[in-house]
């Protein structure tokens, strides 16, 4: 009987590949699952006026069967969802749709408080997620979601890693209300989506619940609660399989998106200082379909004066902060530029010591000052069994600030091999670098291996060739990471050769070879009321020369509980060893000298899910540091709601530092308050003051996307010198801009 019925579903599963979709109406079923498990879902061609409203009052509701069947990630782990579900698929010539039912025991207890686009808070309200594998590679995808009220966010997924949220494309949603719970209703152009030449189209797709009040997580596709609730959508090679759908050829897309922008800026930090200087700017982007598979992008005059201002950071260690990406030019396919599991805009695995052999932050930024970027050009896709990535800009010369025009190029070759695995190579170039004369190169090969649902293996080899700096150029690494629900582990080794210089990359610290080991162990207790997961935590951190002096090591245990209604609470002790071969300077006027130092820290952090009204994390830490004491009390990720509509973010990094050398606070002060009139509408301003810089400085941005894809910036910034002495004039820049762009797909 057993043989029997694995035959009956492997032969309708056929017929489901080789059919022809079938009228509305017809008895074949929308959802197929196998002995394996495995589920295949057809899609439905819609057989009149689809209106994206969110009401879902058309026929097809009715005549076609609803996709069920959601299973728990969390917390009970592949048991029926405690929520019904009810979903369709459907499309017409232009646009793929996907419809929800979302019923709700509980109404009242929904969880729907933020409209901004592509916030982290939307994925803490009850929401309702897609993910389409439109190469049914089983390693990249897109991810659409929406809360209840209609707040949205996308992303891309390559290679199972972490998305890049910050990409945006072209799509509709609509939310709605029933007397059993919420609607929703996602349409989404043919023309934002990649995917393989042939009208006849074969996708992997997942579909996700999340009941924010209950803290529960459902899939179409089962998903392991071992992936975590962040990254179990990612889990694209656990993906259904959709069929019967039908797509236009998208060889010929064409996008142009034209912008002007006109502001004033004053700067008094340069070498001529201006004043109310007014100026104006055109550029252009372009976008245009080389192949079903291939996409080039041209940018002419590009400009971020859109783009919101860095975070400060309170910085007590003596390497370079990291700021991540946040402009869109480089963002968009951001993936395919991703070397060694670490992608441009800091998502990655592993330690902050690991360079970026491509760091895109590197382009058009020098010394905290951005250099006009007169052209660029992008290739990204898939040809011959690879994943093909090419970029090229020219940034001009600015006299105001010294710097010189550079050109800057990115070669990326990836080939996947197995089932989740791929190697590739990269080549960077960059043509002049400030202080420096000469050019330099960097070039690499690199590996990912996945095995099973969570064994992972990265490694990597690289070089630099710069201008003056011979020898000892070579880094590489090897990282294993076993992270299963239960049990982790992780081991690294990674060196960095004293001459490894990666001018269009991040280096973070020098001469070094890191070893490092780190074990968990995660018991769901069941007999414990309230309490959903502990984790036990213990690493090793040995970090030396080249010449195998010790310089850093750090012995970390960490105890860590979190709640049923996702609040976490935990403890962390540290033991670190530094040795200084050079003075430190670790705030004005304060200087640790040469010596060996061994200081113990104890944490205590306790975060409130953000769920909550009042949400955030409060971390207090103290112990020993250098020769002296440091207290440090840390609010992050902190949220207020006053409304679904209105929000605050305030932030305090505050440290004490008690050395023989002196004493001084370190502070960082930072409050983000947002008004969201729709989801495509909203006004943002921070205000923030730091210690380190003695600064106070604004940023206030209103993004409005009048039409998709079109949007309008209207940005005000500024920043003051806050120990400015009396006839000195503490304003350091200021500038108000207006920029406006059109996006035209003919």
């Amino acid at each position: 009987m057993l043989f029997r019925g694995v035959a009956v579903a492997t032969l309708s599963t056929l017929l489901l590949f080789t059919a022809a979709t079938p009228a509305v109406g017809q008895a074949e079923p929308i959802v197929i699952r196998d002995a394996a498990g495995q589920i295949t879902v057809r899609a439905v061609r819609a057989t009149g006026e689809m209106r994206v409203d969110g009401r879902l009052d058309e026929e097809i509701y009715t005549a076609t069967d609803a996709i069920t069947g959601f299973v728990q990630q969390e917390p009970d782990e592949f048991q029926p969802a405690t929520e019904k579900t009810e979903a369709w698929v459907v499309f017409d010539d232009d646009h793929i749709y996907v419809s929800a039912r979302c019923w709700e025991t509980q109404p009242l207890r929904r969880v729907a408080n933020e409209m901004r686009r592509d916030t982290n808070q939307l994925r803490q309200n009850d929401n309702f997620a897609v993910l389409f594998d439109t190469y049914h590679d089983r390693r990249n995808g897109y991810l659409f979601y929406a809360n209840a009220i209609g707040g949205l966010a996308d992303s891309q997924i390559t290679d199972e890693g972490p998305p890049n949220v910050d990409w945006n494309t072209v799509w509709t949603v609509k939310t709605g209300r029933f007397e059993g719970g919420w609607t929703i209703e996602m349409a989404i152009p043919f023309k934002s989506l990649r995917y393989a030449a042939g009208r006849d189209q074969t996708w992997g797709v997942n579909l996700r619940r999340m009941v924010r009040w209950k803290n529960e997580w459902s899939y179409l596709a089962q998903v392991p609660r071992a992936l975590t609730t962040f990254r179990g959508i990612l889990k694209i090679s656990s993906a259904a399989t959709l069929v019967g759908l039908q797509a236009p050829s998208g060889s010929r897309n064409i996008e142009v998106k034209p912008y002007v922008l006109s502001g004033v800026t004053t700067d008094n930090t340069l070498l001529s200082p201006v004043a109310n200087d007014a100026n104006a700017r055109v550029g252009a982007d372009f976008k245009y379909g080389l192949t079903q598979n291939l996409t080039a992008d041209l940018t002419i005059n590009t400009d971020f004066a859109q783009v919101e201002v860095d975070e400060q950071q309170v910085n007590l260690t003596r390497f370079n902060l990291f700021f991540p990406e946040k402009r869109d030019f480089f963002l968009e396919g951001l993936g395919t530029f991703a070397f060694a599991g670490r992608a441009s805009a800091g998502l990655a695995a592993g330690s902050g010591d690991t360079p970026y052999l491509f760091f895109s932050r590197r382009i058009g930024l020098d010394g905290n000052r951005e250099t006009l970027l007169r052209g660029g050009g992008r290739l990204t896709g898939k040809a011959a069994g690879f994943t093909l990535g090419a970029l090229n800009v020219q940034t001009g010369k600015n006299d105001a600030t010294g710097i010189d025009a550079a050109n800057f190029t990115v070669l990326r070759a990836k080939r996947d091999v197995l089932r989740r695995s791929s190697v590739g190579g990269m080549f960077t170039h960059r043509t002049s670098t400030p202080g420096r004369a000469g050019s330099n190169d960097g070039y690499g090969l690199d590996a990912t291996f996945s095995f099973y649902q969570n064994v992972r293996f990265d490694s990597y080899v690289a070089a630099t060739r710069t201008t003056g700096r011979e020898g000892n150029d070579l880094s590489y690494r090897g990282f294993f990471d076993y992270n299963a629900d239960r049990y982790g582990f992780q081991a690294e080794r990674l060196v960095v050769e004293p001459n490894f210089l990666p001018e269009v990359g991040f280096l973070r610290r020098t001469d070094m070879r890191r070893n490092f080991v780190m074990a968990r162990f995660s018991p769901r207790p069941t007999k414990v009321p309230r309490v959903r997961r502990m984790s036990l935590l213990s690493s090793l951190n040995y970090v030396t020369n080249n010449d195998n002096r010790l310089d850093t090591r750090e012995l970390m245990g960490q105890m860590q509980t979190e709640l049923t209604n996702s609040d976490v609470a935990g403890v962390a002790v540290a033991d670190t060893f530094e040795r200084l071969v050079r003075p430190f300077l670790v705030a004005p006027g304060v200087t640790i000298p040469v010596g060996l130092y061994n200081f113990k820290t104890t944490s205590f952090i306790y975060n409130a899910g953000q769920q909550r009204r009042v949400s955030g994390a409060v971390l207090y830490e103290v112990g020993t540091f250098y020769s002296g004491r440091r207290q440090s009390v840390t609010l992050n990720a902190v949220r207020v709601q006053v409304t679904p509509q209105i929000s605050m973010e305030p932030s305090l990094s505050l440290n004490v530092v008690d050395l023989p050398e002196g004493h001084f606070t370190a502070t960082v002060v930072r409050t983000r308050a947002t008004y969201t009139m729709t989801p495509r509408m909203f006004v943002s301003g921070i205000v923030q003051r730091t210690s380190a810089g003695a600064s106070i400085g604004s940023n206030v941005r209103l993004r409005w996307e009048y039409a998709p894809g079109s949007e309008l910036f209207v940005v005000y910034t500024d920043d003051y010198d806050t120990e400015a002495g009396p006839s000195v004039s503490p304003l350091r820049n200021r500038a108000f801009v207006v920029k406006i762009n059109r996006l035209f797909r003919p």
